[in-house]
Formats: structure tokens, sequence, C-alpha cells
């Protein structure tokens, strides 16, 4: 199975981007399509070295900008790398798409372009968060900002199996992202969501609060994408102003700067895990596809490792289970 890869998206596209796929092909064996403007896509190209036959160029004319807004991709650009690009997914031998451009167009196109699998309504961002007991996936982090409690309902299923198939939990527990513990916190859309949750979700374990997000007190937490999206960039602002506030205190004594050398290692390790690089791309779950969408600043690392956690996706046929989830609901 072919990755398709948006060559035009990102902050540093293509260069990043083609960058990051060719370190893909040689060290996880796989084959890529970059989707784009062809001329700046063999150009980059030209400065790597990497198998034959192990990447594949698709052109596409239209870019759509990170400023513009999502419906250009369905407007005005049919032909942009996002929307060619999806459109591979629909061909057989295409298995997954990933993007570091317009988080919002790549929800529009998906969405358009793909459609929704049947029994979820809108899609869903799906976010891994480092925690004290390895990993929490926290969905919806920004796709659907007005989300329904039967929304919230259907993120936790596919949570679940997403969970459970690339983040080796056998039985993922849920929580509800609220103001509090108790059933009767929250607006009518946690309230609501909440008794939904309860009802019909045996892995539902409560309402977990902003300051368990990093704990690991459940394996996923569900949310609305505007109070996701927000958790998000507080959680990045703050894992990367604690860095370099660690950074100017440790240089301001020569016996703290010893005790940083003795920690290298350890202290290394602490920043591989708050580094969103290490983890790839973000699912959009929800509709027919394997999309994962990556940071808009993506180095070549981060490239690398989005196509990464779109190959573990495919191998853990993470699509199809997530149908069958929903099903069993009907």
């Amino acid at each position: 199975m072919k990755i398709v890869i948006d060559a035009m998206g990102g902050d540093f596209a293509p260069q990043n981007v083609v960058a990051g796929a060719v370190e893909a092909v040689k060290e996880y064996k796989t084959t890529v399509t970059l989707v784009g403007i062809s001329e700046q896509i063999e150009a980059e190209l030209k400065k790597h070295q990497f198998p034959k036959g192990s990447i594949e160029v698709v052109h596409a004319p239209d870019v759509v900008a990170m400023h513009e807004p999502a419906t250009v991709v369905i407007r005005q650009k049919r032909n942009s790398s996002i929307n060619v690009g999806m459109a591979l997914l629909k061909k057989e031998g295409y298995g997954a798409f990933v993007s570091a451009g317009n988080t919002g167009a790549c929800v529009a196109a998906a969405t358009f372009v793909l459609g929704m699998i049947k029994g979820v309504d809108r899609p869903g961002i799906g976010c891994v968060f480092p925690s004290l007991k390895n990993f929490t996936f926290v969905i919806d982090v920004g796709a659907n900002t007005a989300a329904k409690p039967e929304h919230i309902l259907q993120y936790a299923k596919m949570a679940k199996v997403y969970a459970r198939e690339v983040l080796n939990r056998p039985k993922p527990t849920i929580g509800l992202l609220n103001i509090g513990e108790e059933e009767c916190k929250g607006t009518g859309l946690e309230k609501e969501a909440h008794k939904l949750l309860e009802e019909n979700e045996p892995a539902f374990v409560g309402n977990v609060e902003a300051n368990e997000v990093f704990t690991g007190k459940t394996d996923c937490i569900v949310c609305d994408g505007y109070v996701g999206n927000i958790t998000l960039k507080v959680a990045e602002g703050m894992m990367e102003s604690v860095g370099k506030l660690l950074k100017r205190e440790i240089m301001k004594r020569p016996v703290a700067i010893l005790g940083a050398v003795l920690l290298k290692s350890s202290l290394s390790e602490a920043k591989k895990s708050v580094d969103y690089s290490e983890y790839g791309g973000a699912p959009l779950l929800g509709v027919d596809g394997l999309v994962l969408i990556s940071h808009g600043r993506s180095s070549p690392k981060a490239i690398k490792n989005a196509i990464r956690a779109a190959k573990e996706q495919i191998e853990h046929n993470v699509l199809a289970k997530i149908k069958e989830e929903m099903l069993l609901e009907k």
C-alpha cells in the first residue's frame, strides 16, 4: 500500500516534506506518493538518494495556503494537493493520506471526497499526549467545534479502537474532559454526553479534569473540538516554555550545568517524550479513509514519523475495525 503525502502542506514545504518522505522510505521500507507541484517536488528529490521505485510523484497545480478558509479546497481549489491526494485513497493500492497543511481544508476535503463511515456523523482529530502511564489519546482536538452529545459518544467508540489497535491498550478506558469529576458538572453538552456514555459505553469511567490529561488516569479522553484544541495548544505552549525555562535556570549555576551534563541521557529521554515530532500525525477518525494531519511546522523527522504512524494504521487495519465497532451499535 502506498502512503500519499501532501508535498505542499506545511510551513516548510516541499523541502521538509520531501526530506521526511525520503527518510521514511529508507527506514521503514515503504512506498510513498508525493502530491503537489511536480517541478518543485522533483527539484527537491534530486537532493536525495532513495531506493528506485519507492517514491511516486503526482502533479497537483493548486496549493491551499495555511491562512485560507477551509472551504477554498472544495469551492475554488479542486486541483489542490489536498484534494488530489484524498482522491487517490479511493483508488486501489493507496492506503493513507498525510498532510502538514491547512487543517480545516484537510477535514473539509476528507469529509467531501471520502465521506463518513456509517455510524459517524462528524469527524474528529485524535492526538496522542504523553502521560505518566505512557500515552493518553484525546479526541477531538479541532475538527468539530460544535459537537453534539452523540458525536462525543462516537468519538469514544473510535478512540477505543485506536487505543487498542495502535497504542496497544487491550482494554482501554475512556474519560470525558470536564470541569469536575461529578456527573452534574459542565454545560448541557457535557451533562448529556456523560449520560449517553454511561448508558452506551462500558469502557467509560466518568469525567476527567484537565489536570489529569497527563497523569494517565484514562487511556482515552473525549471532548468537543473547541475544548480539545485549546487543551492541545496550551499543552504545546507549556512543553516548549518549560524546556526553555529549565535551560535558562540551569545556565545560571555552574553546579546545575554539571548536574545537567550528568543527567544528559535522562533529560534527552524526557524531551523526547514531549516532542510532537516523535508522534507523527494526528489521525482524523470518522472519515472513510486513513487520514493523518501533522503539525504545520513539521520537520523532516515529524513527516517521517507521520508516515510511520500511517503505515502502522494500515498494518493494524484500523479503518475496517472502526467500521466494525460502529456497525455493532446499529
